[in-house]
């Protein structure tokens, strides 16, 4: 049986495995972690050890990823007039979407992997 788009976007909640306590102190920095390269910020404050916080950092680590294969993707395909704007807008949008998705979740508590890209690798557990 083949998942549906929603299937997609619709990943699972794991805040329930994450401390209420842990989850409301580092929410700011679980945030600044889907923009660039602040995905690293999680990993220094407290130590490291908020798993809330290494968990979205994580999950910035993969956006940041994403980020520089669409960089480079766009710098190759760049210099075809039509087909490279297109996959410049498309990809940039496909990356900001990704970013809200992985801001509100960190902002409103919840341990959600990313659409599509999420369960791709699992760095700082």
């Amino acid at each position: 049986m083949s998942k549906s788009f929603e299937d997609y976007l619709n990943t699972p909640d794991n805040s329930m495995m994450y401390d209420t306590q842990d989850i409301e102190e580092n929410k700011p920095w679980a945030i600044l972690s889907y923009i660039a390269v602040l995905w690293i910020l999680p990993l220094f404050v407290n130590g490291g050890c908020s798993k809330f916080g290494r968990f979205h950092a994580n999950q910035g680590f993969i956006l940041f990823l994403l980020e520089i294969a669409c960089s480079i993707a766009c710098a190759l395909l760049g210099w075809i007039p039509l087909v490279g704007w297109i996959i410049k807008t498309v990809l940039g949008l496909a990356v900001t979407i990704l970013m809200v998705i992985g801001i509100v979740n960190a902002a409103t508590g919840k341990a959600k992997e990313l659409p599509f890209i999420g369960g791709l690798m699992h760095v700082f557990k």
